[in-house]
Parts: C-alpha cells; sequence; structure tokens
C-alpha cells in the first residue's frame, strides 16, 4: 500500500510538471513577443522547478519504499513490480464483516490460559479421593506327575500343563497431603482468577481497537467522498485562472496557485482511496482475521 500511495504521488507529480512545463513555454513565447512583462517567465520557471523538485521527493518516497519492501523479501529493489488493482478505486461498498471478540487469537489465548488453570484445579480436586487399583495375575508350570503319582516320558513336564491365577485389590489415600494440596489449591483459585481478568481485559481491548479502527474507515470514507470534488473544483479553478490571466484579468500568481492546487487535489485524491483500503486492514488486523480484506482486494 504504500508503494502504491507512493506512486499515485508521483503520477500527479508528473502531471503537475507537465502543467508547469506547457505554461512555462506559452509565458516564455509571450514574453519573447514583449506580451507579457519577463517577471511572469522568471515567475513561471520558479513554478517549474517546484514542480520537479515535488516530483524527485515523491520518486524518492517510492524508491525507499520499494526497498523497504525489497529487505523485507529478500530480493533486489529493481525486481519487485507491483499491480495495484481495487487498491486504485473505492471498495464499492464493501465492507470487513464483524467477527466476534472472542474469536480473535489473543482472546483465544487468553480463554485457553483460563481453560489451563481450571485443568489443573479439577486435576487438584480429584488428588485426594482414595484410588482403587485392580490387581490380576495368571501364570503356569509344567510337570510330568500326575494326580495319581504317575510320572509320563522322558519329555513329559517341559511344557506348561498346570495353570493358576491370582485376583486382588489394592487402596491408596493420601491422608497426610491434604494440606499441601489445600494450597495448592488456593493458589490456582488465585491463578484462575488472575487469567479471568487477563481474558476479560483482552476482549476489551481487542473492542476498543475495533471500534477505533471502525470510526477511522468511516472517516477515511467520509474523506474519499469528498476529494472528487476537490480535484474537480481545482481543474476548473485551474482552467479559469489560465482564461483569466490569457485575457489579462488575472496574475501569473493566480495561475500558479491553481495549478498547485490541481496537483495537491489530485494526490490527496489517489491517497484518500488508498486510505480507504488502508483503514479496512487496519479493522480486519484489529479484529484478528486478514482474510476478509485479502477477499475484497482480490475482487
Amino acid at each position: 500500500m504504500t508503494i502504491a500511495a507512493a506512486q499515485q504521488t508521483v503520477v500527479a507529480a508528473r502531471a503537475g510538471v507537465e502543467r508547469a512545463q506547457v505554461l512555462d513555454q506559452v509565458l516564455e513565447t509571450l514574453v519573447k513577443n514583449e506580451l507579457r512583462p519577463g517577471a511572469d517567465a522568471s515567475r513561471s520557471r520558479a513554478e517549474l522547478a517546484l514542480a520537479q523538485t515535488e516530483q524527485i521527493q515523491a520518486e524518492q518516497a517510492r524508491d525507499v519504499a520499494r526497498a523497504a519492501l525489497a529487505a523485507l523479501l529478500g530480493v533486489a529493489p529493481e525486481t519487485i513490480v507491483i499491480e495495484p488493482g481495487a487498491l486504485l478505486s473505492l471498495p464499492a461498498g464493501q465492507d470487513v464483516p464483524a467477527t466476534a471478540p472472542a474469536q480473535h487469537p489473543l482472546a483465544m489465548a487468553a480463554e485457553a490460559a483460563v481453560s489451563e488453570v481450571k485443568a489443573r484445579e479439577k486435576a487438584l480436586d480429584r488428588s485426594y479421593v482414595p484410588r482403587v487399583y485392580l490387581q490380576g495375575a495368571s501364570f503356569a508350570r509344567g510337570t510330568g506327575i500326575g494326580p495319581d503319582g504317575r510320572t509320563g516320558g522322558a519329555v513329559s513336564g517341559l511344557a506348561p500343563n498346570t495353570q493358576n491365577w491370582a485376583l486382588g485389590a489394592s487402596v491408596t489415600f493420601p491422608a497426610f497431603d491434604w494440606f499441601s494440596i489445600r494450597a495448592k489449591k488456593e493458589i490456582e483459585v488465585h491463578n484462575e482468577r488472575s487469567a479471568a481478568a487477563g481474558y476479560q481485559q483482552t476482549v476489551q481491548d481487542v473492542n476498543g481497537q475495533v471500534a477505533k479502527a471502525r470510526a477511522i474507515l468511516e472517516g477515511a470514507r467520509r474523506v474519499a467522498q469528498n476529494t472528487p470534488v476537490f480535484v474537480q473544483a481545482s481543474r476548473d479553478a485551474q482552467v479559469q485562472a489560465t482564461a483569466r490571466y490569457r485575457a489579462g484579468l488575472a496574475s501569473i500568481a493566480e495561475v500558479a496557485e491553481a495549478q498547485r492546487l490541481l496537483t495537491q487535489s489530485e494526490i490527496d485524491n489517489a491517497l484518500a482511496q488508498l486510505g480507504v483500503w488502508r483503514a479496512m486492514l487496519g479493522v480486519a488486523a484489529a479484529q484478528g482475521d486478514l482474510t476478509p480484506f485479502l477477499a475484497a482486494v482480490g475482487k
């Protein structure tokens, strides 16, 4: 967005330079023919130099923004070319859908901290309960002696042919751990209160950030709706000032002021449109989900 804004500023600055060059060429001809005083030509050259300086500064800002992005991406600045796409026009009524503050990643993390403390409390509640362990065993042995005292052959008793089993239970009770468990539970109760307060504070902060972001978005929309009027009025004023100057009814200062105003209005209009997108991005970031914004840009 910063590069797109810088590029639009460069476009408006170049248009201002072109208008200043046209005025300077006209005045040079008029001064040579002694139809205008030489001071007017000097003023037009000064205005041209000022417009060129503004263009240089705009190109500098664009190159700096491109270098900053190149540093993040790890590529050469000259290889970066952006396609502004929808960013050069207003979102056409699109808005960032509202989401529940509890769905914000920070709120979800704070809620998970509360659940973690509750889980520890639950584990402590069960640690003083008697524990019953069932135990069982089975075993077998091999013997070649039968119940009547007779023995088998030479290999009799090699296989486990006599089985047996055992079943029992044991109970444990941490009678001497009651005091330590109680102290641990009190600690976890306070931890739960702290975590719950942190969660509430996080939700409150998210609500505040979203409200601020939406207020900025609303202001950006209103500004973007007003700047086209500024551009049109500035363009009309520039045309009228030029016509009045040619008719000898206005000074060169009036024409120069009208041209500067037109250039500034074009810059403000372009930045206002990008300002709406930037404000929408702020709302999406405040809500913790950039997906709706990226979908709007893709359209």
